[in-house]
């Protein structure tokens, strides 16, 4: 007795090929797909309890349609499990775990059970179809790609890539710019998800990295890794920079973007809808790549500020407008480009806003320290900046600003400490006032002056403190007593400190006592 039924049908491998040929898929997964719908067919005839599978022969296209039955013992399910001792009729040599299989006669495929196995085979075949564009496309991000619109839809351009279909949004696409089916469009591949409708493969025109690689495709240079682009901002469809250096002295970077007479810019900024491009050389001193960044604008004087990277720089009061640019966007793309905050001034805003700070400064030295205007001065000049410089500064770089001896700089340090001292006794007196706790007043790197911003703003005891997070610690106080962000940390941590105490006790209360 033949343990399987066969039938064959050398047509339904012509037909897998084909298929296969077609939609760019494994010739053996449109087989898995068919023997899944032969198999979802032989369900619907002898019932969906069995274990029914079917088998297509790659070679000769029989189909083989058995019932499968699990050696078990005991028995759980009937309709898909066989006891041992009927399976050993079988075969002597079965064991629990092996299956026992019944070949079942060819299924007649009428109307119904003939539409349900299409749809299962097409369904598997685009599954099968949509994992392929998925591991074809899933590699291929950061590439620029060109393709046919195929339509538009709601101002989304779909694009035939020619094995696949990729999105272009409409807000990837360049301001005013508009596609019509058939048109060719060139674009870089950003982003490939898969999804349940299939994979979706997302193009872009605005990408900072869409301009960066025209730019390999026209300068040879950069393809071959002379050149490097470190930096590219853009405002799509209006005006971008690029910061390229070069890893051979004897070529211009910039000169190679350019190209003779501009030819391989021009290519890019064709592609890119007349996009303005300013080409700038990147310098790893960031002063010298913030003032490059703001051409065609020049730069007077640049002040850093290394930790909050924010640079102020300061031009000449006829080179405003150019630095800033139409509605900020030199400044702006300048700043995306060097990932520094920049503050502009004019010369003249810079020395008014010097002159002010001077006046200030001044003031506060004559109050505090009871000195005229002439000591006050001087004070400033030498960078003195507070009271507490002033004090705690060691004695001979004081008594070596001219016109100052040993005796002065004594009398200026002593008057400096008096009053740091008469403002920590107020400070401490309105700390109390405020109900501010003594634990808290405890904690090393909270000054009195720092308690009574707390005490201020409601902080008045460890639980309060340790509540906050770092960050609005370092808002609440003034720039007079600022707080750095691993101090913040560490003042927070010891206010939590004695919940974790608190935590610890009952675990070691009660000793070995009885």
């Amino acid at each position: 007795m033949p343990t399987t039924a066969t039938y064959a049908r050398p047509e339904l491998l012509q037909v897998a090929d084909t298929v296969a040929r077609d939609k760019g898929i494994d010739r053996d997964e449109v087989l898995v797909a068919m023997e899944q719908a032969i198999q979802k067919a032989g369900r619907s005839k002898y019932g969906q309890e069995y274990d029914i599978r079917a088998e297509i022969d790659r070679k000769t296209g029989e189909i083989r349609l058995m019932r499968f039955r699990e050696v078990a013992d005991p028995v759980v399910n009937e309709a898909t499990q066989i006891p041992l001792a009927e399976a050993r009729r079988f075969n002597p040599e079965a064991e629990v775990g092996d299956f026992i299989t019944d070949p079942l006669p060819p299924i007649d495929f009428g109307r119904i059970p003939a539409q349900t196995a299409k749809q299962v085979i097409v369904q598997k075949v685009r599954d099968a179809e949509r994992q392929r564009q998925y591991n074809e496309y899933k590699d291929r991000i950061g590439e620029i790609v060109n393709g046919l619109v195929k339509r538009v839809e709601f101002g989304n351009v779909i694009v035939d890539l020619g094995r696949a279909e990729a999105i272009l949004r409409r807000d990837e696409l360049l301001p005013r710019e508009t596609f019509r089916q058939g048109e060719r469009v060139r674009a870089y591949i950003y982003d490939v998800r898969q999804e349940v409708r299939g994979p979706q493969i997302f193009l872009s025109r605005t990408h900072p990295q869409f301009m960066a690689k025209l730019f390999a495709q026209e300068v040879p240079e950069i393809y071959d890794g002379i050149i490097e682009i470190r930096a590219v901002a853009r405002d799509p469809g209006s005006r971008a920079k690029i910061a390229v250096i070069s890893n051979d002295s004897g070529i211009d970077p910039v000169g190679a973007c350019v190209g003779m007479r501009g030819s391989r810019v021009q290519a890019v900024v064709a592609e890119l809808q007349g996009e303005k491009i300013d080409i700038i050389p990147w310098s790893q001193d960031p002063a010298t790549f913030v003032v490059n960044a703001l051409a065609p604008a020049e730069v007077a004087k640049v002040v850093m500020d290394e930790e909050q990277r924010r640079i102020e720089v300061v031009v000449p009061d006829d080179q405003l407008s150019l630095a800033i640019g139409r509605r900020g966007q030199n400044v702006r793309l300048a700043s995306q480009l060097t990932g520094w905050d920049i503050d502009i001034l004019t010369e003249a805003e810079e020395s008014e806003r010097r002159q002010e700070e001077f006046r200030t400064r001044s003031q506060m030295f004559i109050e505090a320290l009871d000195v005229d205007d002439v000591i006050a001065h001087l004070l400033v000049t030498e960078g003195f900046t507070s009271v507490e410089e002033v004090a705690f500064v060691a004695t001979e770089d004081l008594a070596g600003i001219e016109g100052f001896d040993e005796t002065i700089a004594q009398e200026l340090q002593e008057r400096a400490r008096r009053f740091l001292e008469e403002q920590a006794a107020r400070a401490e007196e309105k700390r109390r006032e405020l109900g501010v706790s003594d634990d808290l007043a405890g904690i090393e790197g909270l000054s009195p002056q720092r308690l009574v911003v707390l005490g201020e703003k409601g902080i008045k005891t460890l639980d309060d403190l340790g509540d906050l997070a770092a960050d609005e610690l370092m808002e609440m106080m003034p720039a007079s007593l600022k707080i750095e962000p691993e101090e913040a940390n560490a003042i927070i941590m010891a206010a939590r400190a004695h919940w974790f105490a608190d935590e610890a006790a009952p675990a070691g209360a009660g000793g070995t006592g009885k």
